[in-house]
């Protein structure tokens, strides 16, 4: 028998939508919990509808468009609707036997369905409420709506990527609305921790500006240390040099010095050892003062060279380095593959990617892929809404 996962015996009710919320719950179904999927009757998650690409089941039926299914893994779903007396009390219902209720809705918004954190807490006082917002529960900006793109924006973080002389640019994916997925099932296992010294549950405020500020990590230290406002440098470093993207004769190269040491063996490689020892470039803090020197230099030896040989002389000598992959590469990718990051579900019809924590050689991925949209509203006997043994 293999050994329970970690958070077997936990059950969650998800009151959340699109991104941020339902991530937080997928994560914790790969860790094991019993995550129940309240949906709106007949239109469910808003992301059902973000395609093409659509997915198709085994009869040719519409299971929801592929983004629903990034983020919806190993989730039983119900539809129940809340705004009426019966569905506010189908949803106390599944809270009555629940550990983790997590939802997204504006500040205030439960209010009048009457599932509010504090009358959740008052309630049901071992429960645990996670609320996640554009921008918190308090301050001047606790009413607004919260989109991942505009916190982006607002975090700083666009000012920080794109070319230098470019425009601001947003990551590919939704950064804001992932890290605060994370972040708030950090939040939840903490709180699950302190409720069983305490017994007591907890009312978990996340914010997806907390949370987008919170990772401008160096970038956000260097400005505070210095008052300097960081610019946009493209694929460079700002505390790094070299530590960007070069051009081999044959494509791009990402070549990533982390400290002196590997600085030498890079100039060793591409036949100039003399300019580990030239007082501009002997160590990281003369690099970057001299960097607009350093790197066209560099450039110019490594474009002599193809990308796989340049690729595996510095792996030979502990110089990290690795190409720019698209998609279809990553997944082909031999060490991806051996990870088993690409797997089919249980019962579905598209692959997935999986959960990247493994323990004791475990990998923590939630066996059944994401769930139907139930066809009739209301409770539906099955494992999910069993009574706790």
């Amino acid at each position: 028998m293999p050994d329970p996962k970690p958070l077997e015996g936990i059950r969650v009710v998800e009151l959340a939508r699109v991104l941020a919320g339902p991530w937080c719950g997928q994560l914790l179904a790969d860790l094991g919990a019993e995550v129940v999927k309240v949906e709106r009757p007949g239109a469910g998650d808003d992301t059902r509808e973000w395609g093409p690409p659509f997915v198709t089941g085994a009869e040719g039926e519409n299971l929801g468009a592929a983004y629903y299914h990034s983020c919806n893994r190993g989730k039983r779903s119900v539809a129940i609707d809340i705004a009426s007396a019966e569905g506010q009390a189908e949803v106390r219902a599944l809270l009555a036997d629940a550990d983790v209720v997590i939802e997204n809705y504006k500040v205030g918004g439960l209010v009048k369905y009457g599932l509010d954190p504090v009358r959740l807490r008052a309630d049901f006082p071992r429960l645990i409420v996670c609320s996640i917002t554009g921008f918190g529960q308090t301050g001047p900006y606790a009413h607004r709506a919260g989109y991942d793109y505009i916190v982006q924006a607002m975090s700083g973080f666009m000012s920080l990527t794109g070319e230098p002389e470019g425009s601001p640019q947003k990551a590919g994916i939704a950064y804001a609305d992932i890290f605060t997925g994370m972040y708030s099932a950090v939040a939840i296992l903490a709180a699950l921790r302190r409720r069983d010294v305490t017994d007591a549950g907890a009312h978990i405020d996340m914010a997806l500006l907390d949370s987008q500020v919170a990772v401008l990590a160096n970038q956000a230290a260097n400005y505070l240390a210095s008052g300097a406002v960081p610019k946009r440098m493209g694929n460079a470093h700002v505390n790094v040099v070299p530590y960007q993207v070069f051009a081999t004769a044959d494509g791009q190269l990402v070549i990533a010095v982390g400290n002196d040491g590997q600085y030498r063996k890079l100039c060793g490689i591409l036949g100039v050892p003399e300019w580990a020892d030239d007082p501009r470039f002997a160590n990281n803090a003369a690099r970057l003062a001299n960097r607009a020197e350093l790197i066209p230099l560099l450039a110019a030896k490594i474009a002599t060279w193809e990308a796989q040989p340049l690729s595996l002389a510095l792996e030979a000598e502990g110089v990290p380095a690795g190409p720019i992959n698209d998609l279809a590469q990553v997944f082909a990718d031999p060490q991806v593959i051996a990870r088993g990051m690409r797997f089919r579900p249980d019962g579905a019809s598209i692959d997935g990617v999986a959960s990247p924590i493994v323990i004791d050689g475990e990998r923590m991925v939630a066996a059944g892929g994401a769930p139907p949209l139930p066809r009739h509203p209301g409770l539906e006997p099955g494992p999910a809404l069993s009574c706790r043994r």
